[in-house]
């Protein structure tokens, strides 16, 4: 079995090398019958993009959250082949696919700036931010080591391709003391904030009203660093990416974790809202549960 999805993944990676020259509009029409097959293929991840729109939007419509969940898959397909121009365009060819906004290179580049922290949440455009940033300033970042080894080293000679990033593997606690020790050299961290990882070291803070466990490493960490913090979303357009990246946050970190972790969230939220298809709802946000409380999925 490992040995097909090896030649699989062999097989995807071409197609990607070869799509690398086509237009945009050519990744559009094979991403929508991407979409189409797995969410016919995949129903597993389907009802969980489903199941999480309906708790965090329970007054929209069946049928706006079936357009969202349906469309939600579109973006991700989408993102999945546009690795074609991030793995294998020229550093001008990313350049004008992953465009920034105005002064927001220049804010996270500028050495003056250090410790920093770049809250990047799960949108689908999230590698496309990484690695074109690496354009403009060479940073640090964790990864998730992925169990197809073919696909794993993929990823990571794709993030690695400008600037030479430092990407420290997930492993507890020794990755934390590698990215305080990265920062402390002045290197920015790229931090991805809203995933479920446990009942371990996080925290319940609602998320669109319903509890989530979510780690509250960003204010831990700007506290301990003295960093300051600025958030960093990537909107998908039908050409390629618009990256938006805030204002430094004031009054961040505070001495409360727990309203710090509340605030990144509903900074989260408003751009959630702005757009809606565009995060990963095919995650298991809700997984973990307070004591006593049933699973949601």
């Amino acid at each position: 079995m490992k040995t097909i999805l090896n030649w699989c993944t062999y097989l995807w990676l071409y197609l990607v090398d070869a799509m690398a020259s086509w237009s945009p509009a050519s990744r559009n029409r094979l991403a929508k019958f991407v979409a189409w097959v797995f969410w016919w293929v995949v129903p597993k991840r389907r009802k969980i993009a489903l199941r999480n729109l309906q708790l965090c939007f329970p007054g929209w419509s069946e049928q706006k959250r079936l357009q969202t969940a349906k469309r939600c898959y579109f973006r991700l397909a989408r993102a999945a082949l546009d690795h074609s121009v991030l793995w294998k365009g020229s550093a001008e060819e990313v350049r004008r696919f992953v465009q920034f906004d105005p002064g927001a290179t220049e804010r996270i580049a500028d050495e003056k700036n250090r410790p920093l922290i770049v809250i990047a949440p799960h949108f689908a455009g999230l590698d496309a931010a990484g690695i074109a940033l690496n354009l403009y300033v060479r940073g640090v970042s964790l990864y998730q080591r992925q169990a197809n080894p073919v696909w794993d080293k993929a990823a990571f000679d794709g993030r690695k391709r400008f600037s030479d990033p430092i990407l420290i593997a997930k492993s507890g606690h020794d990755d934390l003391k590698a990215v305080i020790r990265a920062m402390h050299q002045g290197f920015p961290f790229y931090y991805l904030p809203d995933m479920d990882h446990g009942i371990k070291n996080s925290i319940f803070v609602p998320f669109f009203g319903v509890p989530a466990a979510t780690l509250p490493m960003a204010s831990r960490l700007a506290r301990v660093t003295k960093a300051k913090v600025l958030m960093c979303i990537p909107e998908m357009t039908e050409t390629g990416y618009q990256v938006h990246v805030s204002d430094f946050w004031e009054n961040f970190p505070t001495k409360d974790y727990e309203a710090d972790t509340l605030r990144v969230t509903k900074e989260l939220e408003k751009w959630i809202e702005k757009f809606p298809d565009q995060y990963m709802w095919t995650h298991r946000r809700f997984k973990t549960r307070p004591q006593g409380e049933k699973s949601l999925y």
